[in-house]
C-alpha cells in the first residue's frame, strides 16, 4: 500500500458491529464509540437476558442509544464496514460445535455481496505467537530455533464454564481426557496453523507438526475465583506444539497453564518468552499480565480493531498476518 493510499485509508471512518459482550469484545465496542475513525452500529448478544439492552449498560458506561440484538439478519442488512466477531468459540463452549463456522460463511456471503476479507486474530495464538516473534525476527541475521513460551496462571480468571468445563481443570483423571477431547481437537488446529504461518514467513521449512499435552495433579485443594479444584484432580496442563523440518525441530511453541501458582512448580516458571536460537540469539520477555486477564485482553481487542482499515480494505479471502501490511495504532 502506497504513502497516499495509507492515508486515505486512516482518513475514513469505518462502521464496526461487534459481536458479543464478551471480556474482549468491551474493549472493543469501547474503542470503537470513542475513537474518531471508528463508529459503533450494533452488538450481536447471545442470551436473551442482553438482547434489548442499550449497549452501554453492557460494557459499562453511559447508554449510547444502540440497542444490542440476538438478530444476525440485523447485521447482515446493516451498513457495517467490519464485524469483530469474539464470543466463546462454539466448538467447545457452544450447544453447536460448528455454529461460529456457520456465522462466518453468512456473514462472509453477506458481505458486499460475498465479496468479503477474514482475519483471524487473538493472544494466543495470535499476536503473543505471531506477531511478536515475526517482528523480533527482522533483527536476526540467522535463526536456527524459535521458541514461544506462555505461561498462565488462572487462579484469578473467574469464569467456572471456562476454567472447568472448557478447559477442564478439575477433572479427575480418568475423566480429563474425554472432558478436553474438544478442546484438544481445537488448540491442535489453531496452534498448528499458527506454527505452520509462522514458519512459512520465517522461510524455515516446517513440514511436519507435533503435539503433546501433559497434567499435573492437585496435591491439595485450591480455591480459586471459578471454584474448587480438589486434590486429586487435574490442576496443571503443559502443551506443546514442535514445528519440524527434515524431522529436526525449528519451532516450539508451549503453553503452561496452572490453575494455581503452586502446581507444578518443577515446570517452567517466570514470565512469557520469546526465543531465538540463531545470529544473534535474543530473548524477549513479556509480563504475565499480558496473558488471559486485563492487559492481554485489552490487546487482543486492539490488535483487532487497529487491523480493521487493511483488513476492509484488502482482497476478498482470508488474510494472514504475512498478506496484510503492517498493523499500527489509530487514532
Amino acid at each position: 500500500m502506497s504513502k497516499a493510499q495509507t492515508q486515505q485509508v486512516s482518513m475514513m471512518t469505518y462502521k464496526v458491529f461487534q459481536w458479543s459482550a464478551s471480556s474482549v469484545g468491551k474493549h472493543a465496542a469501547r474503542v470503537a464509540l470513542t475513537r474518531e475513525s471508528l463508529e459503533l452500529v450494533g452488538m450481536h448478544v447471545f442470551s436473551e437476558a442482553k438482547a434489548g439492552k442499550d449497549v452501554g449498560t453492557l460494557i459499562n458506561r453511559d447508554d449510547t442509544g444502540i440497542i444490542a440484538t440476538n438478530d444476525i439478519e440485523l447485521i447482515k442488512s446493516s451498513d457495517a464496514d467490519v464485524v469483530i466477531h469474539t464470543p466463546l468459540p462454539s466448538m467447545i463452549a457452544g450447544e453447536k460445535e460448528d455454529q461460529d463456522l456457520d456465522d462466518f460463511v453468512e456473514l462472509l456471503s453477506a458481505g458486499k455481496k460475498g465479496n468479503s476479507s477474514f482475519r483471524s486474530t487473538g493472544l494466543n495464538p495470535g499476536w503473543m505467537g505471531e506477531i511478536l516473534p515475526l517482528t523480533i525476527s527482522s533483527l536476526c541475521e540467522r535463526i536456527d530455533h524459535l521458541h514461544v513460551l506462555e505461561l498462565t496462571n488462572f487462579d484469578p480468571y473467574p469464569s467456572r464454564q471456562v476454567i472447568f468445563e472448557m478447559m477442564a481443570f478439575g477433572a479427575k483423571p480418568d475423566e480429563f481426557a474425554s472432558k478436553v477431547a474438544k478442546q484438544k481437537k481445537w488448540l491442535d488446529g489453531l496452534f498448528s496453523e499458527s506454527v505452520q504461518m509462522v514458519a512459512d514467513g520465517l522461510a524455515m521449512g516446517v513440514t511436519e507438526i507435533t503435539s503433546t499435552l501433559k497434567t499435573e495433579l492437585a496435591e491439595k485443594d485450591f480455591e480459586i475465583a471459578a471454584g474448587v479444584v480438589k486434590q486429586g484432580t487435574v490442576a496443571g496442563q503443559h502443551w506443546r506444539w514442535s514445528g519440524k523440518a527434515n524431522g529436526v525441530e525449528v519451532v516450539a511453541h508451549e503453553t503452561v497453564w496452572r490453575a494455581h501458582p503452586e502446581v507444578a512448580p518443577h515446570w517452567e516458571n517466570g514470565k512469557n518468552a520469546i526465543r531465538f536460537k540463531g545470529r544473534p540469539t535474543i530473548n524477549f520477555e513479556l509480563e504475565r499480565d499480558f496473558t488471559f486477564m486485563n492487559n492481554g485482553m485489552l490487546a487482543t481487542a486492539m490488535h483487532a480493531v487497529n487491523a480493521i482499515p487493511h483488513v476492509v480494505n484488502a482482497p476478498p479471502g482470508i488474510q494472514t498476518l504475512l498478506d496484510l501490511p503492517w498493523i499500527f495504532a489509530q487514532k
